[in-house]
């Protein structure tokens, strides 16, 4: 019976992944250099404007942190035809949603209107890039958003410095060692004038990717990003280059502190390549088989079987230029720090030197063919992928392909890649350790 019901999930699993529809999509470049995407589905009366730059923490000054998640408040503060306030007014009342959000790599604006507000979405955009008001009034009033939120989301946060510490151990050159939300020394420091130059030398139109999908006319939707975007003068190429790190050739560990938990946790960090690499997508299938869901290996063994841990896992966090391959758990009673990594070693070593089983490569299979089918069921969705795509792998096809690539993944992949970067000698083992309040 069991094999039945596994059978039919895999039936289901592969139907749906057929039926996914193909989003087709049409992409050129203005004259200033902003590549334009636009993807045409009149099934609903919606419509997502978005611009993706190429700008994340990783292109700030070391000493002037925090400038790229900055920006993604900075320029809601309004523009030269928007006034101060009156940004998410206009968008509320014309029936629309809008965000942003920063990683290392990029920073996302967009807004989701009804499709007769398309004009509107794309002058809000255009707006933002051509005649941002960056005041010093902006500026303190920013810098005030961002404080409280740093203190709600990370000071205040149990295990919210837990990525920050093994971010600056693993990368010593590459400004990857630091964190999106940056130091508050340093953005207390910046003076108007290193605003107004972030913003000359990144918000430009040559480095971004503006998207549009949903319910429009392509022809009508060109003209208008023409009239809106065309006129924006282009700014200077940017060039990256970028440290590179050196090799990790022996396990190191180190210690960290929190003072707003009590339980400790255990962490194995290998760094790996980048998000564009296939290797890249191996390591996302291997992080899936130890912990995702209650029926992970790792879950299963130390939370649910020997009840060692409360809680247990692995992630893959893909970036642009490294990743880093992350283990973790938190002890459960009177088990240690060093009774888990053994565990977990373990785990590691058996998909080193076995296959993993068919009924769990079968498993993955249907989980990444459900979460492509997902990734592409709505037109925000769909939007945010077009733009990730295109800036961050240079191919904005892969919304419909890289699902090609984890279904020609096999199970001696796994075993290969999990051999090649998930080796004792080329880690980090860190405690993770509550901090007295004293």
């Amino acid at each position: 019976m069991k094999k039945n019901i596994f059978t039919l999930a895999a039936t289901v699993a592969f139907v749906l992944a057929s039926n996914a529809q193909k989003v087709d999509f049409e992409e050129y470049d203005l004259t200033n250099g902003m590549h334009v995407i636009l993807h045409q589905d009149n099934t609903a009366p919606i419509v997502t404007t978005s611009v993706m730059y190429h700008v994340g923490a990783k292109d700030e000054e070391p000493n002037r942190t925090g400038m790229a998640h900055f920006f993604e408040h900075l320029l809601f503060e309004g523009t030269k035809n928007i006034k101060k306030g009156d940004w998410f007014k206009i968008v509320s009342s014309n029936g629309g949603t809008n965000n942003a959000n920063t990683t290392d790599d990029r920073t996302y604006y967009y807004e989701v209107f009804p499709s007769n507000n398309l004009e509107l979405g794309l002058w809000m955009e255009s707006e933002r890039l051509m005649h941002p008001v960056i005041k010093q009034e902006g500026v303190d009033t920013q810098n005030e958003v961002v404080k409280e939120e740093k203190r709600l989301r990370v000071d205040n946060q149990p295990y919210s410095r837990f990525l920050e510490n093994v971010k600056k151990h693993m990368f010593k050159k590459h400004p990857y060692k630091g964190t999106t939300i940056g130091k508050m020394k340093h953005l207390d420091a910046a003076t108007l004038d290193e605003f107004l130059a972030f913003n000359k030398k990144f918000y430009i139109p040559n480095n971004a990717t503006l998207v549009v999908a949903g319910d429009i006319n392509i022809q009508e939707t060109k003209k208008l990003i023409k009239a809106y975007f065309g006129p924006i003068p282009k700014g200077k190429n940017i060039i990256r280059n970028f440290p590179k790190e050196d090799p990790i050739e022996k396990e190191f560990k180190a210690k960290a502190y929190d003072p707003n938990i009590q339980i400790p946790a255990i962490v194995a960090a290998y760094r790996t390549p980048s998000m564009k690499t296939r290797d890249a997508r191996v390591l996302d299938m291997i992080s899936s088989y130890l912990s995702s869901g209650k029926s992970s290996v790792l879950y299963k063994k130390l939370v649910d079987k020997k009840k060692m841990a409360f809680q247990a896992g692995a992630f893959n966090l893909s970036q642009e230029d490294y990743g880093t391959y992350i283990l973790y758990a938190l002890p459960l009673g009177a088990n240690t720090l060093d009774d888990l990594i053994k565990e977990i070693d373990v785990e590691i070593d058996k998909i080193q030197n076995e296959l993993i089983s068919e009924k769990s490569f079968q498993k993955l299979q249907n989980k990444f063919e459900n979460d492509f089918v997902n990734s592409n069921s709505n037109i925000e969705g769909i939007a945010n992928s077009l733009a990730r795509f295109n800036v961050l792998y240079g191919n904005t096809n892969l919304i419909n392909t890289e699902i090609d690539i984890y279904r020609s993944i096999t199970r001696k992949e796994i075993q290969t890649v999990a051999q090649k970067y998930l080796n004792k000698k080329q880690r980090l083992v860190m405690e993770y350790l509550p901090e007295s309040k004293k």
